[in-house]
């Protein structure tokens, strides 16, 4: 005990001792102490204002203002991101302002980007319409040329051989005396001209039909040019069209239709010269317009880079105080209202410098009362908090995946960092394939500080901060591979020749004739020679079987030896006698045991049956072994074997329920009865007595479930969890086999043609299907079931996982967003 007692102390092992402090600011200086606080990063503050709602706390203003503030900012970024200018660097020095300065500057540059851009809205629309009318005044007279002309030579026609004879008027038909009668009179033939979009044009042309009962003529053509449509800022095509109709009722039809396509109709006069004077007073006016538009752009670009220039620094500076504000919402006024109340949570080593932080605050706001900050006593448990590095923190946010740890628990990321990338070499062992990820993990590392300042997408973000887990993971891929001796499937004579040999010198086909071993063993990993031999799959099969099985009994052991050590530390022997002591007996007695017959199966070579001597154990635990003994009292040790694991179950059980409502009467013994005092002792000690007694209220029937479902888990827990160890076994084989297929079905395959395009082909496939199915799926699969392993296997033997991380005010973790 003294030897674990003086053992030196690790960083992530248990999290940092904390402490739970009260500030005592004056209100002159509260300010400027937030702010320090939060460039230290070390204190998380606690909320004393929890029952008020947000508009009822001190510094709602200012909150409010910092939130108007935000969304000006916003407005500004989005407006340099629609005229595509680039947010300059923020520069290495530029003077201090104060935010009233910058609250002024805002408004002024908002209302001057408001006004700029309803004047260029203005003129974009008279723009736009002005370039439509010289589109339907160009499209539109080659229209009204062509019906006038066609008129012409039918009214000739009919001149000629109808309306030349006399006597035609009383024999005409009703249709020529109508037709007569129109081009007499012409007026009574009308059009309406105008644009529409291409998208509309074919429904609106339907209802236009409809809508006059086919008594109209329909003309159209694209416009030369596409027009900006302001609300979606995008180049359209449109068409221009012109619609011949006669009567009243039928233009009142179309321009409702028009008005509901948002068609736009211009008047276009019959008369050539007219249309032409027109024209050329719709192009003056173009040119003037797009003058005017070019200098209005330039003039909103300068003011905006302007504003840029000094973007970045206004954002992290309103995000900055607006976290301050929040913060001081969070604490509270004393009776005198002259000081600021706050309560939290730091590291004990950070004491100092928060202690610096407040008197430099208390110097520079020239206070003449200074910050009392004090330790207080907490009931709640503290924050939990690790000190990580670039390296540790990808282990560590695996561990807080499945939950923060207890303060003070032991943290799994410790042996994570090695258990984690090993097991997932295991299922992946393949030398090739370590070194392809070996490769990407250091040039994520290698661009590391160019990455780290970019804004990554999602999937690229998640690779980037696991680059060191991927690195561990390649190398440790790689040792497997060896030992496997499988590189991409081929194995290699890279430690020396085989120690197999053909029978004779004569054998030509060492596959089907068989081996015998000549000298010693292969010096490491897996010899070259089992490689397509008969006996490759039995072998694999037992090797990584039974590795796997040793590889899940020793995490296994870990876990409850670690569940010692968080017992030890919070000095409870009741869990190290009636959990830890249990528990070892229980899991060693069978599998710690069938690992052993495992390793002694392996020195000497037997041919005993471990399926046999592990279920006859239990069914006939009094029988002989025979030819499935491996060594001297066996038998014996089988039967006290099964015997503690027995005792061991009922040994975690029932002790500790009735132990600890023993403990519990002991403790409360005698309390039935108190000191009399007077009314105003009674108010102020009897709720918190009363309260203290509810929280320590022992329910006996509520702690023996708890024993016996956590006794019941861990038993049929030993089973299971050692049967799923054995994914170990299937992943790799799996992985190994698919190797083999894309090996010898595809490269092999194609390489056995003459042809080039062949060879190419299967060596593009088998590329293929190594980096996307190999090297992404299968290191996924691998990935997630490692992670399986970790969060269920292993750290359900001593992991709570039930507190809560260490929030500090911190300048530097503030999000993202504006808000």
């Amino acid at each position: 005990m003294e030897y674990i007692d003086n053992m030196p102390s690790m960083d992530l092992m248990r999290s940092e001792k904390m402490t739970f402090v009260q500030l005592i600011i004056p209100a002159e200086s509260a300010h400027r102490a937030v702010t320090y606080l939060g460039q230290l990063g070390l204190l998380q503050f606690r909320d004393l204002n929890a029952e008020k709602s947000p508009f009822q706390r001190t510094f709602v203003n200012q909150v409010k203002r910092c939130v108007e503030m935000s969304r000006k900012l916003r407005y500004f970024k989005d407006q340099m991101h629609k005229a595509g200018l680039l947010l300059p660097p923020l520069p290495a020095s530029q003077p201090d302002i104060e935010l009233e300065e910058i609250e002024i500057q805002l408004a002024e540059h908002e209302h001057e980007l408001i006004e700029m851009n309803a004047n260029s809205e203005k003129l974009r629309q008279s723009y736009n319409e002005l370039l439509e009318f010289k589109m339907v005044l160009q499209k539109a007279s080659g229209f009204l040329v062509s019906s006038s002309s066609h008129t012409t030579d039918r009214e000739v026609e009919l001149d000629e051989n109808v309306y030349s004879n006399d006597n035609h008027a009383d024999t005409a038909s009703l249709l020529e005396q109508e037709m007569r009668s129109e081009l007499s009179n012409q007026s009574g033939v009308r059009f309406i001209s105008g644009i529409i979009c291409t998208s509309k044009v074919l429904q609106f042309e339907r209802i236009l039909f409809r809508a006059t009962r086919g008594n109209m003529l329909f003309n159209q053509a694209v416009a030369d040019e596409e027009i900006l449509d302001p609300s979606s800022n995008e180049m359209v095509e449109k068409i221009v069209f012109v619609v011949f109709f006669s009567g009243e009722q039928a233009r009142t039809k179309i321009l409702k239709i028009c008005e509901a396509f948002g068609a736009n109709c211009y008047p276009v006069p019959e008369d050539t010269t007219k249309r032409r004077q027109i024209t050329q007073e719709v192009l003056s006016r173009l040119s003037e317009l797009e003058t005017t538009l070019d200098a209005g752009l330039l003039h909103r670009d300068k003011a905006l880079t302007s504003i840029g220039y000094h973007l970045t620094k206004w954002i992290n500076m309103v995000k900055t105080q607006k976290a301050v504000y929040d913060t001081l919402n969070m604490l509270n006024f004393d009776v005198t209202k002259k000081c600021l109340v706050g309560e939290g949570w730091c590291p004990i080593f950070a004491k100092t410098k928060i202690q610096e932080a407040l008197q430099r605050a208390t110097f520079d706001s020239s206070s003449q009362v200074g910050i009392i900050f004090h330790v207080m006593d907490a009931v709640e448990s503290p924050p939990t908090y690790f000190r990580t590095n670039g390296f540790t923190n990808a282990f560590q946010e695996i561990v807080d995946a499945y939950g923060v740890a207890k303060y003070q628990e032991a943290n799994p990321a410790v042996y994570t960092i090695v258990t984690f990338p090993f097991l997932f070499a295991v299922m992946f062992g393949d030398w090739g394939h370590g070194i392809c990820l070996l490769l990407g993990a250091l040039v994520l590392i290698a661009r590391e500080s160019k990455l780290s300042s970019q804004k990554l997408g999602s999937f690229m973000e998640m690779l980037f901060g696991g680059r060191y887990v991927l690195l561990l993971m390649s190398i440790f891929s790689i040792y497997c591979g060896l030992i496997y001796n499988e590189f991409f499937s081929v194995p290699f004579h890279i430690f020396g020749d085989s120690a197999y040999k053909c029978q004779d010198a004569t054998c030509s086909n060492a596959q089907t004739v068989g081996l015998i071993k000549y000298k010693d063993p292969y010096p490491f990993g897996v010899d070259p020679s089992w490689r397509g031999s008969r006996s490759e799959l039995p072998f694999l099969n037992s090797l990584k079987m039974k590795m796997s099985i040793l590889l899940g009994v020793a995490q296994m052991n870990l876990g409850i030896i670690i569940s010692y050590f968080n017992a030890h530390f919070f000095s409870s022997s009741l869990d190290i006698k009636y959990q830890f002591v249990p528990q070892v007996i229980f899991l060693n007695s069978l599998f710690g045991y069938l690992s052993i017959l495992i390793v002694v199966k392996w020195c000497t070579g037997s041919q005993a049956d471990l399926y046999h001597v592990m279920i006859y154990m239990f069914l006939s635990p009094f029988e002989a072994l025979g030819e499935n003994r491996l060594f001297w009292g066996q038998s014996v040790l089988q039967v006290v074997l099964l015997l503690l694991a027995l005792i061991a179950v009922p040994w975690m059980l029932f002790p500790k329920p009735f132990i600890l409502k023993r403990l519990h009467m002991e403790r409360f013994q005698g309390r039935t009865y108190g000191i009399l005092g007077t009314s105003e002792m009674m108010s102020i000690d009897d709720e918190p007595d009363s309260a203290r007694e509810r929280a320590e209220e022992f329910n006996f029937s509520e702690v023996f479930v708890h024993q016996m479902i956590h006794s019941i888990e861990f038993v049929l827990g030993a089973v299971s969890n050692t049967a799923s160890y054995l994914r170990l076994w299937a992943l790799s084989l799996a992985h190994s086999e698919l190797s083999t297929v894309f090996y010898e079905k595809v490269l092999l395959l194609a390489w056995g043609y003459d042809n080039i395009i062949i060879r190419l082909v299967g060596l593009a496939v088998f590329a293929f299907a190594t980096a996307f199915i190999l090297l992404m799926m299968e290191t996924l699969s691998a990935f997630l079931h490692a992670l399986r392993l970790h969060w269920v296997e292993f750290q359900n033997k001593f992991y709570h996982g039930d507190g809560y991380k260490f929030n500090p005010f911190s300048f530097a973790l503030l999000a993202d967003d504006d808000d």
